[in-house]
């Protein structure tokens, strides 16, 4: 028997018919994470209001899996256009605030179709 679970959230899951995120014992890792609105599931026109709604599904999602953001260990972040990346710091900086204990990041340049301008995947580590 899999000890492999699902994780899903309100207000966000995916087209296709997989889970937001999965844990396998202490370690998750999730699906592409977007900035789409919880409440409307539209996409919102600015890249912090994008920013600050992928940053709450991804609160959401570690704790849902029975953590919390102090587990994440890396955040893979792709971003529409690189030269934002202030807007991106921004939100990091008020989920991740102690420079002494924050995940990893690799920030890519970003697809250029469709409605979103960020998007990330997660990794953490429960103890």
């Amino acid at each position: 028997m899999s000890s492999r679970r699902s994780i899903h959230i309100a207000g966000f899951s995916h087209a296709n018919p997989i889970p937001v995120a999965s844990r396998v014992g202490n370690f998750l890792m999730s699906g592409v994470v977007t900035g789409r609105d919880p409440h409307t599931g539209a996409m919102p026109p600015t890249l912090e209001e994008q920013c600050a709604n992928m940053f709450g599904h991804v609160k959401a999602i570690v704790e849902a899996a029975g953590g919390t953001t102090d587990d994440i260990i890396k955040i893979t972040v792709w971003l529409r256009d690189p030269t934002q990346r202030q807007v991106l710091n921004g939100e990091w900086l008020k989920m991740f605030p102690d420079e002494n204990a924050r995940p990893a990041r690799h920030t890519l340049p970003g697809p250029a179709t469709g409605d979103s301008l960020v998007q990330c995947d997660v990794t953490a580590v429960f103890d």
